[in-house]
């Protein structure tokens, strides 16, 4: 995978806009990047993590009562640490601060609860093509996925409700890579899109459903779309 940027971004969904503020800006520690407005009453407010992006989307009609997806918590590095820190934000998200280095993350870890580890190896090993990080911990650029748990895990159809939803790696050709993976056996979440001159992506979904967003973005690619 031809990655334009050296960490993976994270989603999340809630009706709590300004306590969802208060939190990641607050005890999280994260730098406010801007507001990017999506339409239909959602709008994404971009923080700075790592080189990573965290997208707290607020939604301004009721999100629906969806089973929680498989990314049970995120890790996010600091030096300024000797012990991790963990976090619950407003909707009973899971965030650990840890110092940098700890379970091998140096930029983010997204953690999963996942139905099968051999389909989760086999997933993010070849259809992503991520490298191997150690049993059950995948790495892409700089950010780690790491397998947490065995358990249930509930496929959703709509990937827009409460909690962790996705997960987006940027690339430099979207429709390349979006071919690539659904060859060699991975799940399409939503075709190729264009959003004028500034972004194309698609979705891709694991072997439990998460949604993984694989964007092309015009500012990371000298602008080329």
């Amino acid at each position: 995978m031809n990655l334009a940027k050296n960490h993976i971004d994270v989603g999340l969904f809630s009706n709590q806009r300004d306590q969802q503020l208060a939190f990641w800006q607050g005890p999280v520690g994260l730098p406010y990047d801007h507001l990017g407005k999506l339409g239909g009453g959602m709008q994404q407010h971009r923080h700075h993590m790592n080189g990573s992006i965290l997208k707290m989307n607020h939604a301004r009609d009721p999100l629906p009562a969806l089973p929680p997806s498989g990314i049970v918590e995120v890790l996010i590095a600091r030096d300024d640490l000797d012990a991790p820190r963990h976090l619950i934000d407003p909707d009973g998200n899971r965030v650990s601060l840890v110092p940098k280095g700890c379970e091998g993350v140096v930029g983010i870890g997204v953690v999963l609860r996942v139905n099968n580890r051999d389909a989760t190896e086999h997933f993010y090993r070849h259809v992503m093509q991520f490298e191997t990080a150690g049993r059950g911990v995948y790495r892409c650029g700089d950010s780690l996925v790491i397998v947490g748990e065995e358990g249930k895990v509930e496929k959703s159809a709509e990937w827009r409700a409460p909690g962790y939803r996705y997960t987006t790696v940027q690339i430099w050709d979207a429709a390349k890579e979006h071919e690539g993976i659904l060859a060699r056996g991975g799940e399409e979440g939503a075709p190729l899109r264009v959003l004028g001159e500034t972004v194309r992506y698609s979705f891709v979904r694991d072997p439990d459903g998460n949604f993984i967003e694989i964007s092309q973005r015009a500012s990371l690619t000298g602008g080329h779309l």
